[in-house]
Order: C-alpha cells, then sequence, then structure tokens
C-alpha cells in the first residue's frame, strides 16, 4: 500500500488495497473468492503476517524480567503496542489498556472484577435487546451469582433502531449499562456518546462493546464518554487470540485481579500475595507478544487508510447491497434504512439462510449464516436465522453485484 496516498472517498483507490492481502486472491469451489464475512473476521494484510513471522524470526522472548537483548526487544513491542492502541483510542494514558485474548474475554473481565465488587442483590444491569452473546452472558451469570436483575432497551423490530424513549426511567434503576456500539446483526449504529453520557448523568458505569466499530469508525473514549471499552484484533485486520479492554484509571485501580499468576503480582508469600498496578495486575502469565505486536501493525496500517474512509466506503457497499436486494419479491431486510454500518442481514422466503450460504460458497461468495451469536434477538424479530453479508474496505462494488447476482441465482431454486 502507497503509504502516502490519500485518503479521501474520491482519491483512494480501494481495489488496489486487495493486493494487501493474499488470501483474497485465491478461488474457492472453482470461483473468485468474494470474502463477506468480516463481521466474524477480517483478514490480514502482508505486513501483520510479516509482523508476527519477524516476532518469532527474530525477537521471541518473555516480557519485562529479563535482561537480556531478546528480552528487552519483546517487552519493548510489547509495551509499544500498547501504547499505539492508547493512541487510537485516545485514553489518557497506556495504563488504561488492559490486553486480553478479545472482546468476550474484555466484557467478562469486567463482569467478574468490576462486577463482582459493586453489583448485588436488587442491582440492575441494563442491556439492548440486540448484544451479542459476549455482551449478555457473562452478565446473566453475575447476575445468578449476586441475585441483581437484568433489564433491556428496546429495539425497534426490524428497523433495528433503539427504543430510547423510557431510557432515564430505565438509568434511574439501573448501576451499570453495556451495550453494542455497532450491532453485528442489525448493522444499527448505536448513539454512544448520547448513551454514555445519559448515564453517566444518572451515575451509571457504562461498558462499550466496540468489536463491530473499533476497525470501521473513529472510536474515541474520551469523546464517547465510556468508563470501559472493548474490541478483539481479529476483527481489525489484527491477529486472532489478541484484544484490548480499556478502563478508566480510577476505576481499574479499584477493581480486584481477573485471575493470578505471574506478571500480576509484586511479592508473593506462602499465604498472601501483594498485587501489581494496573495494567499488569490483569495480565496473569506470559502474555501474547507477537499478538500485541501484530495488532500494533494492524492499527497502523488502518489509520493510513483512515477510518473516516473507511466508515464511508463500508456504508456504501452496504447501500448498494440493501437497494438491490430490496428488489426481491418476498425478502425480509433487517437494520435501519439509512446511517447502516457495514452488515446486511436477510431472509429469503423459502430458502433457509444455510442453504443460502451453502449454495453461495458453491460460487465462491462467503456469507455467514445461523443466529449471529444473537439468538434472543432473533427469537424476538421470529426467525431462527438469517443469512448475513458484511464488507470491508478490500471489498468492491463489483463483489457486491456478484453477491447479489448469486442470491438471485440461488433464488430461482426455491421459486
Amino acid at each position: 500500500m502507497n503509504q502516502g496516498s490519500e485518503t479521501t472517498q474520491e482519491a483512494m483507490d480501494w481495489t488496489k488495497l486487495r493486493a494487501d492481502f493474499p488470501i483474497l486472491e485465491q478461488t474457492v469451489n472453482g470461483h473468485p473468492l468474494v470474502y463477506l464475512d468480516n463481521a466474524a473476521s477480517s483478514q490480514k494484510p502482508q505486513v501483520v503476517i510479516n509482523a508476527l513471522r519477524t516476532h518469532y524470526e527474530r525477537d521471541n522472548a518473555n516480557v519485562h524480567r529479563g535482561i537480556h537483548e531478546l528480552s528487552n526487544r519483546a517487552t519493548e513491542a510489547y509495551e509499544g503496542a500498547r501504547q499505539r492502541i492508547a493512541e487510537y483510542l485516545n485514553a489518557d494514558s497506556r495504563e488504561e489498556i488492559i490486553f486480553t485474548r478479545g472482546t468476550t474475554e474484555s466484557l467478562n473481565l469486567v463482569a467478574q472484577t468490576w462486577g463482582a465488587e459493586n453489583i448485588g442483590e436488587g442491582d440492575t444491569i441494563l442491556l439492548t435487546e440486540m448484544e451479542h452473546h459476549s455482551n449478555l452472558v457473562p452478565w446473566q451469570l453475575l447476575v445468578k451469582r449476586t441475585g441483581a436483575k437484568l433489564e433491556f432497551i428496546p429495539v425497534n423490530g426490524d428497523d433495528g433502531t433503539l427504543d430510547l424513549s423510557q431510557l432515564d426511567e430505565q438509568l434511574d434503576r439501573a448501576k451499570l449499562l453495556s451495550f453494542t456500539h455497532i450491532s453485528n446483526t442489525m448493522g444499527s449504529v448505536n448513539p454512544a456518546t448520547e448513551l454514555c453520557r445519559r448515564a453517566r448523568e444518572a451515575g451509571v458505569i457504562t461498558v462499550v462493546d466496540a468489536a463491530q466499530s473499533a476497525g470501521h469508525t473513529r472510536v474515541d473514549v474520551r469523546e464517547i464518554g465510556c468508563d470501559f471499552l472493548a474490541f478483539s484484533g481479529h476483527k481489525i485486520c489484527g491477529p486472532t487470540g489478541i484484544g484490548v479492554l480499556y478502563g478508566q484509571r480510577e476505576l481499574l485501580n479499584t477493581m480486584p485481579p481477573y485471575q493470578g499468576g505471574g506478571e500480576m503480582i509484586t511479592k508473593v508469600e506462602y499465604n498472601e500475595s501483594t498485587f501489581n498496578e494496573p495494567p499488569h495486575k490483569f495480565e496473569a502469565g506470559t502474555p501474547n507478544v507477537a499478538g500485541a505486536a501484530g495488532l500494533r501493525t494492524a492499527i497502523d496500517y488502518l489509520d493510513i487508510i483512515g477510518r473516516e474512509a473507511i466508515f464511508e466506503h463500508d456504508q456504501r457497499l452496504a447501500k448498494r447491497a440493501c437497494e438491490q436486494l430490496a428488489e426481491i419479491d418476498g425478502i425480509r431486510l433487517f437494520g435501519p434504512s439509512e446511517g447502516r454500518s457495514a452488515v446486511v442481514s436477510f431472509v429469503l422466503p423459502d430458502a433457509h439462510a444455510l442453504d443460502l450460504a451453502t449454495m453461495a460458497d458453491q460460487k465462491g461468495v462467503a456469507l455467514r449464516a445461523g443466529h449471529h451469536c444473537n439468538q434472543p434477538l432473533l427469537a424476538k424479530l421470529g426467525v431462527p436465522a438469517t443469512a448475513r453479508a458484511s464488507f470491508y474496505f478490500y471489498n468492491t462494488e463489483a463483489e457486491v453485484d456478484r453477491f447479489i447476482e448469486v442470491i438471485h441465482q440461488v433464488r430461482k431454486l426455491f421459486v
């Protein structure tokens, strides 16, 4: 990729970026691959693959306590990645950045540490009806342990927007609000800044699931005003097995450790231990140093392109797909008609989503089909599964058109 290239929507040649992704060059079942499963996991540019390889070939060692050169390099890479991510999120300091295995572990960390210390019997945890299981099940487990209860901000049916008409009353009853920034099923972009502002005014702690937004649009934790925010590396062109939890420092200082072991301590005796300061207090054991180095490379890559430009490109592709899908008789589209993100979910009459995705795969088009870890939402909508196309900056208008062509071919088999 030309690092000096323009990042405006008009000047960017999006097709040239595809050359940075070796996996996209292949054929599947005799057809050029059209990868439209980016909400599940994005592909990795060659620079990220190279970063992983370089670490293991040149710098592989454990971090922090070594005094030899390789350990020093590994530590520099790991802590340098933490600093870069703090800048990416506009956090106050790198001490507010905790490395985890991904969004799921980040949310579980909050539930099992802050939640265990602050949520008790009769307290209310406020979620939305569109939450991914990763932002639902950890709170269900906490409720069972503490005697607290869950409450939900409603979703306005197929439109996929939140019904905020009772939000102030719900916040008056709540101690914590946890919500997704962008829905992985509906494509809805929730008003994170407004939700956090209103929660803060009500004295409610906020947690933002940014798994679908961190690599697609600008995510500024100071502007949003959240207390915690989580995302995964593998959804933003980074490696699998690495993720981030942002937490405001004053809250992290009050939270107990998540796991026990090495690195998260300062002194250990046979009967008691003294714990390290954040973020190390929450990073027991040998960390994923290579993953952190790869994640840093990924966010450098994204920022060269520009997250605002990426979001505009995503929206243009999603709009093109929705407009063409809407022409199919009997189709049911989910999500807002305006302002949606890169996610398009739909149901065809007489064609199960799994059958549709299987047939599309035979044509080289990779879709996701199922409940998308949104079983309660789909039950509310009255469907067992949807087919989902999700786009990223390396997708093209020609691929959208190919996707639509394949859907028409599949549709004819069920008419």
